[in-house]
């Protein structure tokens, strides 16, 4: 995967964030080990939180630059000197600070330190992520990437006299989703981003679609070249880059901390569900006789009308002439999830085009 993304002049970043026990540590000085061993398709960074992981890392990993997660709660210029003087080149900032904080930061840190910032996707009702809810309910950790988003839930309360007997919470008369956050978006603020001395722009994607990480990054991609080639083409073309972000799936948006202090504005309280405008079927993988193998991600038929999204930031519409599967016998439709098969729309598809369907 590594050697993969490096030859399209990508670089690869692991996340190594987890607040590490005793027992985690002989894994993590074993796990850095061997990315040591890929030599020059070792990671291009480590993010790390943990002080203990961060001092395994400059041991086993000298190679690589290491970079401070939000998990570490990076709130203030002190922090970023600290973590600068032991070896980082780059924060990610905590997503409850504003424009301002950042500005500030900026002009107190040294010119070499790299800050790191959400600009796009879910908010944790929790500080900096730091969540033990979807743990306490499910076993599954946050802060081990397996978060359930226990926050979106319908909560009620129980009266411990009364068991079984379950008291609704309103907060107004729409719904009882009390932690379920908007999703955050500043595409339409890149050059206030820029302004405040921000060196990259972080894309939350946890158990995200690849259709859905192609849509945002490659429209927040187009937005800031496009806004350093000319800022006026980048005004102009501000709603064409929300129509386009709206197409992931998403909470509706809001600016979190960044203007000001979260409000009720910036919460949903009709439900907990996302929206959803598009559908996503799955990524070509091979050309075949004049056909294209994906494997299938969610059903789709002849006849359709669907839109196929390239890697050089194009989108086009194309019409479903054929299905096959892997034995070559046509098909109606594609009902079976990850099934291989094989497709004709009526037009030349390149490896890794990302086929996707409107709802």
């Amino acid at each position: 995967g590594i050697a993969f993304a490096h030859a399209h002049g990508k670089k690869v970043y692991v996340t190594a964030n987890i607040t590490a026990h005793n027992r985690d540590l002989p894994g993590i000085r074993k796990y850095f080990q061997e990315l040591r061993a890929f030599g020059e398709n070792r990671p291009d960074a480590i993010i790390i939180s943990d002080p203990g992981v961060f001092m395994i890392a400059k041991e086993e990993l000298p190679e690589c630059e290491l970079h401070i997660s939000t998990q570490a709660n990076n709130t203030n210029y002190e922090t970023y000197r600290f973590w600068h003087n032991l070896g980082a080149t780059r924060v990610v900032s905590a997503r409850e600070l504003s424009l301002q904080e950042l500005s500030e930061l900026r002009a107190n840190i040294p010119p070499e330190m790299e800050i790191e910032t959400f600009v796009h996707g879910a908010m944790c009702i929790a500080y900096s992520g730091r969540c033990l809810l979807s743990n306490y309910f499910t076993g599954r950790d946050a802060n081990l990437g397996a978060c359930t988003h226990s926050c979106r839930w319908r909560y009620h309360i129980v009266e411990e006299t009364r068991p079984g007997e379950y008291l609704p919470i309103e907060e107004n008369e729409r719904g009882t989703y009390i932690f379920n956050s908007k999703d955050l978006c500043m595409i339409e603020y890149i050059p206030e981003l820029v302004k405040a001395g921000i060196n990259s722009f972080k894309i939350e994607g946890r158990m995200k679609t690849a259709l859905y990480v192609a849509t945002v990054a490659r429209t927040y991609r187009k937005a800031i070249d496009e806004f350093f080639a000319d800022p006026e083409l980048y005004r102009e073309h501000k709603s064409l880059y929300m129509e386009e972000v709206r197409k992931g799936v998403n909470r509706q948006f809001t600016t979190g901390f960044f203007f000001h202090k979260p409000t009720h504005e910036d919460q949903i309280y009709e439900h907990n569900t996302y929206e959803k405008a598009y559908t996503y079927l799955g990524t070509i993988q091979e050309e075949k006789n004049g056909f294209y193998m994906l494997e299938q991600k969610n059903k789709f038929s002849i006849g359709e009308e669907i839109e196929i999204i390239k890697p050089n930031g194009d989108t086009i519409k194309a019409a479903v002439k054929k299905i096959l599967d892997e034995q070559g016998e046509e098909m109606e439709s594609c009902p079976h999830p990850k099934q291989a098969i094989y497709v004709d729309l009526g037009t030349k598809l390149d490896l890794f085009d990302i086929l996707r369907r409107k709802e």
